[in-house]
């Protein structure tokens, strides 16, 4: 299941800043400039990050200092774009944290294809394949198969309502927002409508009410959003 790619852009200069997401947009990637260190930071806390553009030479925080700032990244990678190309501030920049060096002005072929592999490379490392078979109490999906049982009983799911179950099977303890869901599922980013994901669970409910009419198998967290029942 394929997760959309969020990709921060620390670059204070507007033009630079907007070739980049630019370039990050042609590929299908959602971009999210910052243009201080500082904002930056407060963006790396909010949320989980596929990867980070760094400028260097930053107002408010450098990116050096931003590099330290953060030190658990969940192997996120970081592709520094700066002017500053001396080999020391590279080598500096690579031991600090960085896992590539990009030298202003940049070629947008090169940046894109440096984008696309440090990407695939955390694919793999991070985002390991789900197995053929979930499950989770009385509630099994096989992918293999394409098929979803409740206590035994199989269910006729829509595409959508298959890759709900699978994304609360893949953490039966994690709490999922509407976010996380539409994001996950449609594979677009969440606008903050609420109503094609409350659409699309009421129905996966009621399939999952008439299959075991005894069982419960997704509870709503007020306020926070849905995960199996324990």
């Amino acid at each position: 299941m394929n997760i959309p790619i969020h990709i921060l852009v620390a670059e204070d200069d507007n033009d630079i800043s907007r070739l980049l997401c630019s370039i990050i947009k042609k590929s299908g990637y959602i971009p999210q400039p910052a243009y201080s260190g500082t904002e930056a930071l407060l963006y790396l806390e909010q949320r989980p990050w596929s990867m980070l553009l760094l400028d260097l030479m930053l107002p408010g925080m450098t990116g050096e200092e931003l590099l330290q700032q953060f030190d658990r990244r969940d192997d996120m990678p970081v592709i520094i774009i700066s002017a500053k190309g001396e080999p020391h501030t590279k080598v500096s920049a690579l031991r600090g944290g960085a896992d590539d060096f990009i030298t202003k002005p940049f070629d947008v072929a090169e940046v894109s294809a440096r984008i696309d592999s440090h990407l695939r490379l955390y694919a793999r490392i991070a985002q390991p394949a789900l197995p053929t078979v979930q499950r989770h109490k009385g509630l099994v999906l096989d992918r293999d198969a394409m098929s979803v049982t409740a206590d035994g009983a199989e269910m006729a799911l829509t595409a959508r309502e298959f890759e709900i179950v699978s994304l609360l099977l893949s953490a039966p303890k994690k709490v999922f927002t509407k976010s996380n869901l539409y994001e996950s599922v449609w594979r677009e980013p969440f606008c903050g409508d609420d109503n094609t994901v409350n659409v699309h669970m009421s129905n996966l409910r009621s399939k999952l009410a008439k299959a075991a009419p005894g069982s419960e198998f997704i509870e709503t967290v007020w306020g926070m959003g849905y995960r199996l029942k324990p």
